[in-house]
């Protein structure tokens, strides 16, 4: 496993209380910012139905899939539900950017390098 880092860019494109998606690679992030100003970084699909977690309700530390209503914890990924969880990843703010941290195998590393590059 390789650690790497992305910034997202501004945190200005995150209205507090909000979240969005960011495609890095193949994988879909849903990044929140709290009415606080702190980042949280989740996978954006709720195991449940698929639902946009990015585009869910957001409270204090919690998400709610705006599909069905399932809960997660934006610090831990737990949801409501009994064995639903989503996976968190490290997430913080230097120079009012928005900067993502993932290990990434090197298979998805190169994945994430050839779109980058736009080879397929």
């Amino acid at each position: 496993m390789e650690h790497m880092r992305f910034d997202l860019g501004s945190t200005e494109q995150i209205p507090p209380g909000q979240g969005r998606c960011f495609k890095i690679g193949a994988l879909d992030v849903a990044v929140f910012r709290g009415r606080d100003g702190r980042l949280f970084a989740i996978e954006n699909r709720c195991p449940h139905r698929g639902g946009p977690l990015a585009e869910g309700i957001i409270g204090a530390t919690q998400v709610v899939c705006p599909l069905h209503g399932h809960k997660f914890d934006l610090t831990t990924g737990q949801g409501s539900e009994a064995r639903e969880c989503v996976k968190t990843f490290e997430v913080s703010q230097e120079n009012e950017n928005i900067v993502i941290g993932l290990a990434l195998t090197l298979k998805d590393r190169r994945a994430y390098e050839n779109c980058q590059s736009g080879t397929p």
